[in-house]
């Protein structure tokens, strides 16, 4: 049972230092929002595009403009007071695969504006998919 453990807690700590969770997760959310006729190839093309990104140092394709972000919020603050609440920004960024279920996130009790959950969504989408 303990060979067991270990070997479950290698290949966490393995998925978690190559980010490989993050990485699927923004496949798998980009292949839901497009969703092209020839995934595989889809697939194969996104991660060429990622690839050729890391090597010149361009931005990552990412599948969201700000246009879907000023959406996403506008649908998370329906009773448009101009902010989330901080459950809703760490949501989202989850949904994104922005955020790690471990990772902690402070609340600084102010609620999320538009513009810093953009700024946020635009920093993190950057610095998860610079590291690969």
């Amino acid at each position: 049972m303990e060979a067991n453990n270990s070997r479950e807690l290698q290949a966490r700590k393995y998925l978690e230092k190559h980010r490989i969770m993050e990485l699927l997760n923004y496949l798998t959310s980009n292949l839901l929002f497009f969703q092209p006729h020839k995934p595989r190839e889809y697939l194969i093309s996104l991660l060429e595009r990622l690839r050729i990104a890391k090597i010149t140092g361009v931005a990552f394709p990412f599948f969201m403009d700000h246009t879907n972000i000023a959406a996403m919020f506008e649908m998370m603050d329906s009773s448009n007071k101009g902010t989330i609440s901080f459950v809703q920004y760490k949501q989202a960024l989850d949904t994104l695969g922005l955020c790690t279920a471990d990772e902690v996130l402070k609340d600084d009790g102010h609620g999320i504006t538009l513009d810093k959950f953009k700024h946020e969504v635009n920093k993190r989408s950057q610095e998860i998919w610079s590291s690969y």
